[in-house]
């Protein structure tokens, strides 16, 4: 797994823009997330459709073709210098193959900032436009707009990220013990599952360092995704593994004994409650970047800032 080509970094006054490519946004939440933004003197456009719902799935934010045009749009705006999703849910696997990736590739590299059902973007990112992505809070999140420190990490990522070159785990420890160097990737695992056999799925895992997390799977459904990733080969020749949070998955000591069970053979180093993802003070862990994991510390330092 190769290290994939670093976005500048965001200064003041830098064009931002908010769209929604899964599930619908409520607008006090956005507003409010906006307001932080501002307070960051960055200068935040609002895609058409982000508030839109769709007529027959009320799960979807809008129409797919809407959603796909919103983060088009965006992205190939020259004034742009990040695209910030609002909130994650369901949907972006609707609408990924409607984007037009030449013209995506052609309009430069920019932050692109999600996480959660934005996966399958930070998927199609590392494959079709070889670029770093950060695995993020979101701008419309009960778990950005309403914690300090969350909006401290990501803020530093955007604007100085040479002072989060490591990246210390908010709690755990090493489930299996160990250091490893590769190439960070994941996300949540249920999309890393469900994006096998389509045309943005990674080719394996080898050199990298799987970051991966989920919300409200139990443990014999985590059990089942991450028996599928190994019997399809996804995480042969993996260096080493993260693991954020897993919110509403049920007793963390029964997790435990699934990751124990399930990746333990692998003999790579595993470090447990990392602190990314859907958790309260999430990380921000860019996605693309070489870097050393350190299981016993709880540490993940990266070779380079994750941002130029």
């Amino acid at each position: 797994m190769k290290q994939l080509a670093r976005p500048p970094r965001l200064a003041p006054g830098a064009r931002v823009a908010v769209v929604a490519p899964s599930g619908p946004v409520p607008e006090e939440r956005l507003q409010s997330g906006l307001d932080v933004l501002r307070g960051w003197d960055l200068d935040p456009v609002v895609a058409p459709h982000v508030l839109d719902r769709h007529g027959e799935f009320g799960y979807l934010a809008g129409t797919d073709a809407d959603r796909a045009a919103d983060f088009q749009a965006a992205w190939c705006d020259p004034s742009v210098a990040a695209v910030l999703c609002a909130r994650g849910g369901y949907g972006t696997q609707r609408m990924v193959d409607l984007l037009d990736w030449d013209a995506l590739r052609a309009a430069g590299p920019k932050v692109f900032v999600g996480f959660s059902d934005i996966t399958a973007l930070h998927e199609a990112f590392a494959t079709r436009l070889g670029l770093v992505t950060l695995h993020g809070p979101m701008a419309a999140g009960v778990d950005f707009i309403k914690n300090a420190r969350a909006q401290a990490h990501l803020k530093a990522t955007l604007f100085a990220p040479e002072t989060v070159r490591t990246i210390v785990a908010s709690g755990g420890g090493a489930l299996v013990p160990g250091r490893a160097r590769g190439v960070t990737f994941g996300g949540c695992v249920s999309l890393l599952a469900a994006e096998l056999g389509t045309p943005y799925a990674r080719g394996g895992a080898r050199g990298g360092l799987l970051m991966i997390e989920d919300v409200g799977e139990e443990a014999y459904r985590l059990d089942r995704i991450l028996t599928q990733l190994l019997r399809a080969g996804r995480l042969d020749g993996v260096a080493g593994i993260a693991l954020g949070s897993w919110l509403d998955c049920g007793p963390y000591d029964t997790l435990r004994r699934v990751f124990a069970d399930r990746l333990g053979g692998l003999g790579v180093p595993v470090v447990e409650e990392f602190g990314f993802g859907h958790c309260e003070g999430a990380l921000t862990i860019p996605f693309g970047v070489a870097a050393e994991l350190d299981a016993d510390a709880g540490t993940l330092t990266l070779d380079a800032p994750a941002l130029s």
